[in-house]
Parts: C-alpha cells; sequence; structure tokens
C-alpha cells in the first residue's frame, strides 16, 4: 500500500490513510502493565506485594511486603512473571503488587 491508500477502520467506522492504520496497528500491540495504584510497569522492575498471597502447589505463603526483583511482562495486561527462592514459575496478578 501506498501513502495515498485509504483502509476502512471497523473501530471507528471512518476511512483512515494506509499510514495511519499502519501507525494504529503497531500501537496497539503494546499492553500496558499497571500496578494496584495505576504505576505503568516494566520488565526488569522491582514490585512489593500488598497483600498475603497463598501460592498454590508450593504449601507457602508470601508475606505482605515481600520485595519480587526483576519481573518481566507475559503479554497479559493483569499477569507478571517473577521469581522467588523455592517457587519456579511464579506469575502474580499485578492488582496484588505495588512497584518499587
Amino acid at each position: 500500500m501506498t501513502d495515498d491508500d485509504y483502509v476502512y477502520d471497523e473501530a471507528s467506522g471512518e476511512w483512515i490513510s494506509a499510514a495511519d492504520a499502519t501507525a494504529k496497528a503497531g500501537a496497539s500491540d503494546v499492553v500496558e502493565v499497571r500496578d494496584s495504584v495505576g504505576n505503568l510497569l516494566a520488565d526488569g522492575d522491582q514490585v512489593t506485594l500488598i497483600k498475603d498471597l497463598v501460592v498454590k502447589g508450593a504449601g507457602q505463603t508470601l508475606k505482605r511486603g515481600t520485595l519480587i526483583k526483576s519481573i518481566r511482562l507475559t503479554g497479559d495486561a493483569q499477569e507478571i512473571d517473577c521469581r522467588y527462592d523455592g517457587i519456579k514459575g511464579l506469575v502474580l496478578r499485578a492488582e496484588f503488587v505495588r512497584k518499587r
């Protein structure tokens, strides 16, 4: 497509230029993950738990105030992947953490 082409945008119901359509498609692939107070999270951030969480399968409870280092975003707006001593494959919901 060239810049002179127009594409029908089903979300807005309008005809937009091809350049705008590609820019809009590129921006929609980015998922924003926010913590319990609305701070934007990124890979490598440190977070603190705001609630005691029982970890299923590990027989362990993570206490409020526990520091989780080096989180990774999963592509889901509500889930973050992280590591903690003795627990492999820990996935936390963003609503239970606060950015440090």
